[in-house]
């Protein structure tokens, strides 16, 4: 356990909310108010990925933040997971990073703790708190992109979150954009998520190196001479110095995460990308060439506005600040 920190923030405003970030190991949750400021955090771990452990540390994590900022009452608990929700957001119809199929944890956690809860998909709590609170304030179509191991998505159209019809839509991740491509985790090839992302980043990073190890001797450097240290981090120092091994790479997959998002806009036309997530913490090294790709691949380019994209600015919380609004709305 980590104990709850609190902000000091006044507490004689309405409006407590908890917002709950689930991740593979460990459970964050916050206590929100009404304006997206977290008054009290604390994260406890999940030791295992079974269903009923998650739930026993999400329960923890609300206790120790009831206590945090007593005498005043929480209304609400937004749940953020990574994972397909049904249309209800009650159930967890498949995770590929925990143990759930089909599992009931609104339910779960709301007799647990006596408040009402939403569950939500992580990428879209993460889109909705950027929408209301950071990045994407003032944009009412909005494409939140989350670059880490993977790729999420969150869509914010006419000012509505949109989950589509069974409550799953948004996993752009998983549109096929190389046919008989890389193998993904979801079962099929070619996903955007296997050229776009932390995992692409590292992949071409190995496959250059191993090619060029003498052009490749600073990121090895950095990895303490081991490819297994070769990390996203590590690339990212790299590229930071200058190593135009390390640049290429951000080059490679930012391309990649442009075109992507050229193919979104003919579909989604939003005013505004805002990329979250651990890789997109590189800055202009990914986003500059996905801009730039994103223009060059953009249908009628010459002929219509273009969308921004831009770098989310809540981080880490966002997705926690989102899940509590939800749970608000």
């Amino acid at each position: 356990m980590i104990a709850a920190t609190t902000s000091g923030q006044n507490r004689t405003e309405p409006g407590l909310v908890v917002g709950v970030d689930v991740g593979g190991t460990k459970v964050a949750a916050g206590v929100v108010d009404a304006t997206g400021a977290i008054l009290a955090s604390v994260r406890w771990p999940t030791p295992t990925k079974e269903p009923a452990a998650v739930v026993d540390s999400i329960v923890a994590a609300v206790d120790e933040l009831r206590v945090a900022v007593a005498p005043r009452p929480l209304e609400a608990i937004g749940i953020g997971a990574a994972g397909w929700i049904d249309r209800e957001r009650s159930h967890i119809l498949f995770a590929p990073n925990l143990a759930w199929r089909n599992e009931p944890l609104r339910d779960d956690v709301s007799a647990r703790t006596g408040l009402p809860v939403v569950v939500e998909n992580d990428a879209n709590a993460m889109a909705w708190g950027e929408y209301r609170f950071g990045a994407g304030r003032g944009h009412d179509d909005l494409l939140c992109v989350t670059v880490g191991t993977g790729i999420g998505g969150g869509i914010v159209l006419d000012g509505r979150l949109h989950r589509g019809h069974f409550g799953i839509g948004g996993e752009i991740g998983h549109m096929q954009i190389v046919p008989g491509g890389q193998p993904c985790g979801c079962g099929n090839r070619g996903c955007f998520e296997q050229y776009g992302s932390g995992r692409a980043l590292l992949r071409t990073a190995h496959e250059l190196v191993m090619a060029s190890p003498a052009a490749g001797r600073r990121m090895l450097e950095l990895a303490d001479g081991d490819m297994a240290g070769l990390t996203g981090p590590t690339i990212t120092e790299a590229a930071r110095e200058g190593d135009p091994l390390a640049v290429k790479c951000f080059e490679e997959v930012g391309s990649w995460l442009g075109r992507g998002l050229a193919s979104l806009a003919s579909v989604l036309d939003p005013s505004r990308f805002v990329v979250g997530g651990g890789v997109a913490e590189a800055g202009d090294l990914l986003l500059g060439p996905a801009r730039a790709e994103f223009y060059y691949n953009l249908s009628g380019r010459e002929h219509r506005p273009a969308a921004e994209i831009v770098v989310a600015e809540l981080g880490p919380p966002a997705g926690i600040i989102g899940a509590a609004d939800l749970a608000r709305t």
